[in-house]
């Protein structure tokens, strides 16, 4: 066990020498001086791992040697001891950062707890979060490979996840790979899930099944609108379920929860179909044949995402709904900046629609730029990435003067991605789409063990380019890659992020109500 040291200055230190000799029998070395000029002294002299600072010393007092401390070593820990419970002493040791705040009198128990709290909090809590993890291993595996429902599938992905980001505070990576092994061996048997019932959910007439994309408009938003206040609903591209639990302590500070859930994306999970599906209220079959002028086939050029307002606009219209609506794509620092400048504008809607497409080009970058790669090397990095990104962005600016005003917040995305690490082979014309995670054309050649593939692409209510069209979807952490440049393919993109596929963080993303305090 390592042997701590400890810094006590306290004027009256004999008096402590029963809790010194406390702290001895427990393991620790305990320093005593009795004034903050030697403890100033003793700090640069010694490392110690806490200091304990009386804050009513004569001379030099016991904050202004903290601040001294803290000039010196900042990442020092120290705990404000005192006899006074005057708040303005209390609120100027916590603004110095104080590691805790103890009163006198003391008992030997309180001080362990603050010890323990500071000096073995890591351990602790690596100790606890494995042996947890221990115990719900064997519930977590019996649930994956029984026989799921939809419901179940979004509670044990959230479980999965929340334990991911437990194993972000510990320092046992043996265990976080036996969590990564377990989600593989999940998003395997969720692969087979999809397989066996997608096609039903896309049945209108069958009503068990999960929320889908293209009714998170009507049954979600639309109930949330109301005269007295404007709706805003934020679309954030490629918001994982584990990226938006980064992020929710901070919209937890600004607003008040009042729901969060999740809902199934539609297949391909990629921008062009659901995002589409999302505004459009439609399946992309029924949106290429109600609205084939702004519908783009995978045979036609352009942009597969420019007319999300149209869709939105002519879905409000079907509805019959008489609201004023705002629409904005955000794709830039100052697109974002000119949202944060117009808020004030947007309280006059009764609906403001905002799309930020940040997170899906943190995804591309990573693929494409080497410097990304390295920044966010692992699912931990990619979703710290991610974090620093938004307590840094407009998006957050202009969502702190959202909670400044009466107005109710939905926040969700269109699909996940997925770390991509396993190619397969799959041999197309030149025509096939260049998507990794799924692709469409005629004479598709491929393993049919190893990809989900639709080969009447109706029953799923996806469009027909042609008589012969299908559609083959890539499967847990799988990627397309062709046999010309094969190796150049695998090397690439190989632990990227991608989406249009199979997979829980693909297919099950978040969706959040909020109000403003």
């Amino acid at each position: 066990m390592q042997r701590y040291n400890i810094l006590w200055a306290d004027d009256e230190i004999d008096l402590l020498k029963p809790h010194i000799m406390f702290l001895n029998k427990k393991g620790y070395e305990v320093m005593p001086v009795n004034s903050g000029a030697d403890a100033l002294e003793m700090c640069d002299a010694h490392d110690f791992e806490i200091v304990f600072l009386d804050e009513n010393m004569p001379g030099m007092t016991g904050l202004e040697t903290l601040a001294l401390i803290k000039l010196r070593k900042p990442s020092l820990p120290v705990v404000m001891i005192t006899k006074s419970e005057e708040e303005h002493i209390m609120e100027e040791a916590i603004a110095s950062k104080i590691a805790d705040y103890l009163i006198k009198p003391l008992n030997p128990n309180q001080i362990l707890l603050s010890v323990k709290k500071i000096l073995d909090n890591k351990r602790l809590i690596n100790e606890k979060t494995n042996l947890d993890y221990q115990q719900e291993f064997q519930k977590i595996s019996a649930i994956v490979n029984g026989s799921l429902n939809y419901q179940e599938w979004k509670d044990i992905y959230k479980k999965l996840v929340y334990w991911e980001l437990e194993f972000e505070d510990t320092q046992n990576k043996a265990m976080a790979e036996i969590l990564e092994m377990q989600k593989l061996e999940a998003n395997a048997n969720f692969s087979r899930f999809i397989k066996d019932y997608y096609e039903e959910w896309m049945d209108p007439e069958n009503e068990d099944k999960p929320l889908l994309s293209h009714e998170i408009f009507r049954k979600i938003v639309i109930p949330e609108i109301q005269e007295d206040r404007p709706t805003f609903f934020l679309v954030i591209d490629n918001l994982r379920f584990d990226q938006w639990k980064i992020i929710e302590p901070y919209l937890l500070e600004l607003f008040t929860l009042d729901s969060i859930d999740s809902y199934y994306s539609i297949l391909p999970t990629t921008t062009a179909y659901a995002r589409n599906a999302l505004f459009s209220g439609l399946l992309p079959l029924e949106m290429s044949q109600k609205h084939p002028e702004i519908w783009v086939n995978e045979d036609r050029e352009g942009g597969k995402n420019n007319y999300e307002e149209d869709f939105l606009t002519r879905h409000i219209k079907s509805l019959n709904l008489d609201i004023k609506v705002s629409y904005q794509k955000v794709k830039n620092q100052s697109q974002g900046r000119y949202m944060v400048d117009n808020i004030n504008k947007l309280l006059y809607n009764d609906l403001n629609v905002i799309v930020y497409n940040f997170v899906d080009m943190l995804s591309h970058a990573r693929t494409e730029m080497e410097i990304i790669r390295e920044l966010a090397p692992n699912e931990s990095a990619y979703r710290s990435l991610t974090r620093s990104w938004f307590i840094h962005s407009p998006l957050y600016d202009a969502l702190r003067k959202i909670s400044e005003t009466k107005s109710r917040l939905i926040i969700t995305t269109d699909h996940g991605t997925v770390r991509v690490k396993k190619p397969v082979k799959i041999i197309g014309d030149r025509n096939t789409n260049t998507n990794l995670r799924y692709k469409v054309g005629k004479n598709l050649n491929f393993d049919e063990n190893k990809v989900f593939f639709v080969r009447d692409p109706e029953k799923i209510h996806l469009p027909k380019l042609n008589i012969s069209s299908t559609y083959v979807f890539a499967i847990e952490d799988t990627f397309f890659a062709y046999p010309n440049n094969y190796n150049y393919y695998v090397n690439y993109y190989k632990d990227t992020f991608q989406h249009g596929g199979i997979s829980m963080e693909e297919m099950i993303i978040p969706i959040i109500s909020l109000n403003s305090k």
